[in-house]
């Protein structure tokens, strides 16, 4: 049984989901692709579960300016094994820095003891994270800089590598119809 509730952000509303183990599964921005594709949410207790207690408590901190660490939260996102390791690797890009899709790619090939890794393997997995912001999908971009590939939007994306004071410098917006 999973259960369901609201957050209202700076970037606008947020539908969070849990389990019956009271782990977070879901966390969507208002018409984010794939929302929420990836699990049925049934409503049980009505938002009740304490983990949207501790996910509303670990976002008013992160949109406050603060640094929470994922690791505070039960996470229990649903997917392969493959987009698994991409969302643990996601994990580990450190507040207000970007990687590229093309970094993951080498770090997921060397996991696995692979000479390579398809970019855009990653960039699907990446694209599908079901736990946005907490599993930091947005801090991804193309390796020529690009700031494409954010199921939730590309102006929530950038306002959110704002918000972190990222290094913008080198990074664009792609020319619509381009590939990234």
């Amino acid at each position: 049984m999973y259960d369901s509730a609201r957050y209202l952000s700076p970037i606008g509303e947020l539908t969070l989901a849990c389990d019956g183990a009271g782990r977070l599964v879901g966390l969507w921005l208002a018409g984010q692709k794939y929302f929420p594709s990836t699990l049925p949410v049934v409503s049980g207790s009505h938002g009740a579960a304490p983990i949207f207690a501790q996910t509303k408590d670990w976002l008013d901190r992160y949109f406050a300016g603060g640094r929470p660490s994922p690791g505070e939260l039960p996470l229990a996102p649903a997917g392969s094994a493959f987009r698994q390791a991409v969302w643990k690797l996601l994990l580990d890009i450190p507040y207000g820095e970007v990687t590229t899709y093309g970094a993951i790619a080498r770090a997921i090939a060397e996991q696995q003891g692979r000479r390579t890794m398809s970019g855009q393997a990653v960039g699907g997995a990446v694209g599908h994270n079901p736990i946005s912001i907490i599993i930091p999908c947005h801090r991804v971009a193309g390796s020529g800089g690009s700031l494409t590939g954010y199921a939730g939007g590309l102006d929530k994306k950038i306002w959110l590598l704002t918000h972190e004071g990222a290094d913008m410098t080198g990074l664009f917006r792609p020319k619509r119809g381009s590939v990234g």
